[in-house]
């Protein structure tokens, strides 16, 4: 039995991969490739072995923490180097565009899972228990290891859905949220004193998303195929609205 620790290299060390690292530490050795980082270290002052693209290449599971329009050139940038076996998991808030891009990219040799943890730094900073991540098989059976991980050991709740039914379904959730939030950081400062239980719920909402990168909201809002069609519902109504109250 292969009782060998295992190795997992992590590709871009932001926000997202930052949170990547710290809850994975415990059961991988990790190692970083982000060319604009100096030094990968966590929150107890651990210090993360940044290397090359080649040595990263090498490890038994591989973390694309890029933004979604980086994750055609990194497989590209990796696919040489891989291994038969190896196991590559995004974390893209789309599903169809990296998935297809992976797919294309990669080599048939390695296995490729699909994720879309439905959280950020700021939602997780209680913990990941009970949060929710979407699961995506593409290429092999490894996607059923990663999910048993993932419930069992980090204790997350795993929805597993081809990615044509997440993109439609995120299109909302994720789409209107970032969305609405948007426009209302846009309208600040937003009241504090005379607040009703309600808004305060709203304003929660917009504190969780108001500091994402502006990477994040544009694979929400342009690389969803779905998400035009959900912005264009959303403004029809908002648009029939104003013009009742203004009649």
């Amino acid at each position: 039995m292969d009782v060998r620790r295992k190795s997992l290299g992590l590709l871009g060390f932001g926000g997202f991969g930052r949170l990547v690292a710290e809850h994975l530490y415990p059961h991988f050795d990790i190692m970083v490739r982000d060319p604009s980082c100096d030094i990968a270290r966590l929150s107890d002052g651990t210090e993360l072995p940044l290397v090359a693209l080649e040595q990263l290449a090498a490890c038994d599971v591989i973390v694309l923490a890029v933004p979604v329009s980086q994750i055609r050139a990194s497989c590209v940038a990796l696919a040489p180097h891989l291994s038969p076996g190896t196991i590559i998991v995004d974390v893209g808030s789309v599903k169809m565009a990296p998935i297809a891009a992976m797919v294309e990219c990669l080599p048939d040799h390695v296995q490729v899972v699909g994720t879309h943890p439905l959280f950020g730094p700021q939602s997780a900073m209680q913990g990941l228990v009970g949060r929710k991540l979407t699961l995506c098989p593409v290429r092999g059976e490894a996607w059923r290891a990663v999910r048993i991980f993932l419930a069992r050991q980090l204790g997350l709740k795993v929805v597993t859905c081809p990615a044509e039914e997440h993109d439609r379904e995120v299109a909302v959730v994720q789409g209107l949220t970032h969305l609405i939030a948007k426009v209302l950081v846009d309208m600040g400062p937003l009241p504090s004193r005379m607040t009703t239980a309600s808004f305060d719920l709203l304003k929660e909402a917009i504190e969780m998303v108001k500091d994402d990168p502006p990477t994040v909201l544009h694979a929400i809002e342009a690389a969803n195929p779905f998400a035009a069609e959900v912005r264009e519902a959303f403004f029809d109504r908002a648009e029939a609205l104003r013009r009742r109250f203004e009649t």
